[in-house]
């Protein structure tokens, strides 16, 4: 009990971070909460980031209208949407923004289980670091863990998507266009690549969105082991 005691007194009044995670690593374990049941607190939080926050982006609009994760268009293809803007295609320019967003958008839904996997497939070795990280530290760590594997898996969905929401046909006449201007350079930008990347931006976004509301805001603990995990951040 004593050592327990000095302990915690030790944890209350160390301030730099570095410090307090060692010498909550040196807590004994016995009576306490281990690794394990961090990490699975960590993955609890991401689990509902991914319920609450990354389900909004399957619905109409979620992306194209949520200016956190907005799909814009690429630096190569401004020119195209001025040149094309200039000549009196606005409509145009701004239906091949919409479909890239709603491309995003359908991906997501047919995607959102690898993420789901991906969670539960996680270990967290290094909890305790990570629970005493910045406010969206185990989704960083998520994204760092699996970002070339959801790549590789998100990619081919969202070319997919852009067949089924009409993106390919849309841009393929949008390109076409503003290739046959003069004085302009042709361009075949790889948008597949580029929604890609960008969708996978805007689901980590909303991640963390969750991630800081339930290291931030008490009432966002909604379950005894939250409580229990993300209490102990609190005073770092």
């Amino acid at each position: 009990m004593i050592r327990k005691f000095l302990a915690a007194v030790l944890i209350f009044n160390l301030t730099a971070c570095a410090e307090l995670q060692q010498v909550v690593n040196q807590l004994p374990q016995g009576g306490g909460i281990g690794n394990a049941e961090i990490a699975s607190g960590l993955r609890q939080a991401l689990d509902f980031g991914i319920d609450k926050q990354v389900t909004k982006l399957t619905q109409t609009d979620g992306f194209f209208k949520n200016e956190l994760v907005k799909i814009l268009l690429p630096q190569e293809l401004h020119k195209v949407d001025k040149a094309l803007r200039d000549v009196g295609l606005s409509k145009l320019a701004d239906e091949g923004l919409k479909v890239l967003n709603r491309a995003a958008e359908d991906a997501v839904k047919e995607a959102t289980p690898i993420f789901v996997d991906a969670v539960k497939g996680i270990t967290f070795a290094d909890a305790k670091n990570i629970l005493l990280g910045n406010n969206d530290a185990a989704t960083r760590y998520l994204n760092s863990k699996t970002q070339t594997a959801l790549y590789n898996k998100f990619s081919p969905v969202i070319k997919n998507s852009f067949s089924k929401v009409g993106a390919d046909r849309i841009w393929n006449n949008l390109i076409n266009k503003y290739n046959n201007l003069p004085f302009t350079n042709n361009v075949n930008p790889d948008l597949t690549d580029y929604v890609t990347g960008e969708a996978l931006k805007g689901v980590f976004t909303m991640i963390a969105i969750e991630e800081t509301e339930i290291r931030t805001k008490l009432s966002s603990r909604t379950t005894d082991l939250l409580k229990k995990v993300f209490a102990l951040q609190d005073n770092k």
